[in-house]
């Protein structure tokens, strides 16, 4: 039976999922359909639910004389219907490294929800996950976006890591996944080992700028002057700690050795991470601008930014990067 505009509802906990869109964004949207004199793309909905056209909805409530399609979908459960979501929004090309990152890990808790965990599919739950030849759930995905398992996984404990931050400060999933907040690997790990009640505190020191955050766990004085999270407010850090003071608190944690409280271990969570978010960036590039890939100009200009990297690592296998750091001592 076909779903009718009265039926179709928003389920918050998959719109809250969805990279939303800015107000200027949702007047253009909202001017083009006045324009057209129809929704164009059709509403998708899954028993009434809707998947696809939050903002489309929306509108149409504002303005139901325009008219409009229902596009139906049928999922076996919640969880599958969720794993689609994310995968309709990949689709999307004006994603934030961290919206993309945030949908891969929500595809992937769904997937595994869906099927029964990340594991070899059996004969019957194959076909309708899509496994092929016994592939993990993290494997298959990573070959649907052309990134390392590894990222996948990784990928689940960020978003798992938003979420528990969003918990406790509502708003600030936002701010992580438009990219105006960029925790490291290690604080998103730490929120996620930490007890919930711990929480609140280690998500009010990723509000501040992430030259406070480093020195999260000191207190200095520069210039008779008294630093430390009571002095900083989280919402408003720009406006509380000028640049001048944030860069004698970053310069004060430098020591001969590093940075004061580093670990072998953080160094190469945060070196890999890195690279991790290089290759996964250049391959969101060659998706997002494939005629400028295969033009010979941007092949040309591709090869001289892979050749200053390789020369980069070379330098690095050789043992370059310690070398010149003691020659810096």
């Amino acid at each position: 039976m076909a779903t009718q505009f009265n039926e179709m509802r928003i389920d918050p906990e998959f719109e809250q999922k969805i990279p939303p869109i800015t107000q200027e964004e949702f007047c253009t949207l909202e001017e083009n359909i006045l324009a057209d004199g129809e929704i164009l793309n059709a509403i998708i909905v899954w028993e009434g639910i809707i998947v696809d056209g939050h903002n489309r909805f929306k509108i149409l409530l504002k303005h139901p004389e325009i008219p409009y399609h229902i596009h139906e979908k049928a999922f076996d459960n919640r969880f599958d219907a969720f794993a689609w979501i994310c995968k309709n929004q990949l689709g999307r090309r004006n994603l934030t490294l961290e919206q993309r990152k945030y949908l891969i890990g929500k595809q992937y808790e769904a997937e595994k929800a869906a099927h029964g965990g990340d594991r070899k599919s059996e004969t019957k739950s194959s076909s309708q996950s899509g496994n092929l030849n016994g592939e993990k759930t993290c494997e298959r995905i990573a070959r649907e976006h052309n990134i390392g398992k590894n990222t996948v996984i990784r990928a689940e404990v960020f978003a798992n890591a938003v979420d528990a931050a969003d918990d406790v400060s509502p708003g600030i999933r936002q701010n992580i996944l438009s990219g105006r907040i960029k925790p490291t690997e290690k604080e998103v790990q730490e929120i996620i080992s930490a007890e919930p009640i711990e929480r609140s505190e280690l998500v009010e020191q990723l509000c501040l700028p992430k030259t406070v955050r480093r020195g999260q766990n000191q207190c200095i004085q520069t210039e008779g002057m008294t630093v430390d999270d009571r002095d900083v407010n989280p919402r408003q850090p720009e406006h509380n700690v000028s640049r001048k003071l944030i860069q004698e608190i970053s310069e004060g944690m430098v020591h001969s050795e590093g940075v004061a409280g580093a670990t072998e271990g953080s160094m190469i969570y945060e070196m890999n991470d890195a690279l991790e978010d290089m290759i996964f960036r250049w391959n969101l590039c060659r998706e997002t601008y494939p005629v400028h890939v295969r033009s010979r100009t941007g092949k040309a200009k591709i090869k001289q930014l892979a050749d200053q990297g390789i020369d980069y690592f070379r330098r690095i296998k050789k043992g370059g990067l310690w070398n010149e750091q003691q020659s810096k001592v």
